[in-house]
């Protein structure tokens, strides 16, 4: 451990029990007010307001602290339409029977097919990428470890924070998606882990009913 050099925690904060009940209610409260959204406004969205939320998914732990993720923010509406027309051609062969009958099934009740015109009309589309390798202090090639469960939660922090700033977004994830690589020029270290559609939901949005049912506690925790 001879490169290990421990710094005091910064920033901490504790609670008593009565605040940390409160914060976890009022937490449960705002995130509940969470949907993905599929009816997007063109509405403009600040680009730094979209840099304050990578930055705060950057502070996401990661094994031995590689970070592995790149965000790629896309405002073009040029990029938006490689993106479109490519993620559509996926889509298609997708929903033609690539799924299956059981997941068609299943997405049948969230309302989804192969047209995906949010990814023209939202202001904001990020691509998250997970990085298998990266480079040290020096510029030599090193491994990352537990790359998907890094990026993961980092994705996780991106999406809270974009709710807390007062957007909507919608997880997508066309199958495969190597045409983010070529559309977007990054190196085949990088694999699409996501594409993140941000920005202002239509007065007239709808969510899918199903969408609304979340597991009970007991059915997703256990305490011993």
């Amino acid at each position: 451990m001879k490169d290990y050099q421990p710094v005091p925690l910064p920033d901490w904060k504790g609670y008593d029990e009565e605040e940390m009940r409160l914060r976890a209610a009022n937490y449960l409260s705002d995130i509940r007010r969470r949907h993905s959204v599929r009816n997007f406004s063109d509405i403009p969205v600040p680009r730094d307001i979209i840099e304050t939320c990578i930055r705060a998914a950057g502070t996401a732990p990661s094994g031995a602290n590689h970070q592995p993720w790149h965000f790629v923010c896309v405002s073009d509406p040029t990029v938006k339409r490689k993106i479109r027309i490519a993620a559509e051609h996926e889509e298609e062969a997708f929903y033609s029977g690539r799924a299956g009958e059981d997941w068609l099934e299943n997405l049948d009740k969230l309302g989804t097919d192969q047209h995906k015109p949010f990814l023209e009309t939202a202001p904001w589309l990020i691509a998250i990428f997970l990085q298998r390798s990266s480079q040290d202090d020096a510029g030599n090639k090193r491994k990352n470890y537990y790359t998907s469960e890094s990026v993961g939660i980092a994705t996780g922090f991106l999406l809270n924070a974009l709710h807390c700033a007062g957007l909507a977004t919608l997880t997508h994830t066309p199958n495969p998606m190597r045409f983010l690589n070529e559309v977007l020029n990054r190196p085949a270290t990088e694999r699409a882990y996501m594409l993140l559609v941000v920005g202002h939901p239509t007065d007239d949005a709808t969510v899918p009913a199903a969408a609304l049912q979340k597991k009970p506690l007991p059915d997703i925790a256990t305490f011993i």
